[in-house]
């Protein structure tokens, strides 16, 4: 699968290139061109049709112009170019136009390179079962499409476990500073504020679910401990 293809938009140009640096960490993404106004972004997407980015990461709050202004005038020029909105606009009708505009994600600023890469792994899942050929023959291949998004990839989690917690475990797992050496259940359970015994449970779904991997961790005295790193 050829790389995703990302225009970052971000009128701080220390913002603009964290996030493009965030942005060539996770694999399968290569970051094409970087705009600081909202009308350079349209320049950008206007060349070749926008056959060049497949995601912009916008911030709303532009110079120029309203993020949500830059959505409603690619929609109007027939561009189905995804977005994911970058921002700190926490207004509720804010949220509910981009969704309405086709937003794909929205992330609050300040967030954590785990919080960006978690939502970029998640669009890149969606976009693979977008861009596959056929017809979906079941209801519950459209619903796994949309729970891609929302980052349960359309699985029912055991008795016990919950969304919220989850993803607190899957973020400290994620976390770039960490993700190399890998976290043992005791060191979840610190990082989350959850038992040991509860960070392992959520740990062992990773593992079932192909989200993370567990190896033995040799160099302690008695029985080595398991520790997991994200895939």
């Amino acid at each position: 699968m050829t790389d995703i293809r990302v225009l970052v938009v971000e009128d701080e140009p220390l913002l603009a290139e964290a996030h493009s640096a965030y942005t060539e960490r996770v694999p399968g993404f290569v970051v094409v061109g970087v705009a600081h106004t909202a009308r350079a972004a349209m320049a950008a997407l206007r060349a070749n049709d926008g056959g060049d980015v497949d995601l912009v990461l916008l911030d709303f709050r532009l110079p120029d112009l309203h993020g949500l202004d830059v959505c409603r005038a690619l929609r109007a020029a027939g561009s189905s170019v995804d977005v994911l909105a970058v921002t700190s606009a926490r207004d509720l009708a804010v949220v509910r136009t981009a969704v309405s505009l086709g937003v794909t994600h929205y992330l609050l600023k300040p967030f954590t390179f785990a919080a960006f890469r978690d939502k970029l792994e998640r669009y890149a899942d969606y976009r693979a079962q977008a861009l596959a050929d056929g017809e979906v023959t079941a209801q519950h291949e459209v619903d796994q499409m949309f729970a891609t998004l929302r980052g349960t990839a359309g699985h029912s989690l055991p008795k016990g476990l919950d969304a919220h917690t989850l993803d607190r475990v899957r973020a400290a797992l994620t976390d770039g500073t960490r993700a190399e050496v890998g976290l043992s259940a005791t060191e979840v359970s610190a990082l989350t504020g959850i038992s040991r015994v509860t960070a392992r449970r959520y740990l062992e779904y990773l593992v079932t679910v192909d989200r993370a991997a567990r190896t033995p961790r040799y160099g302690t005295p008695g029985r080595p401990e398991v520790e997991y790193r994200p895939r």
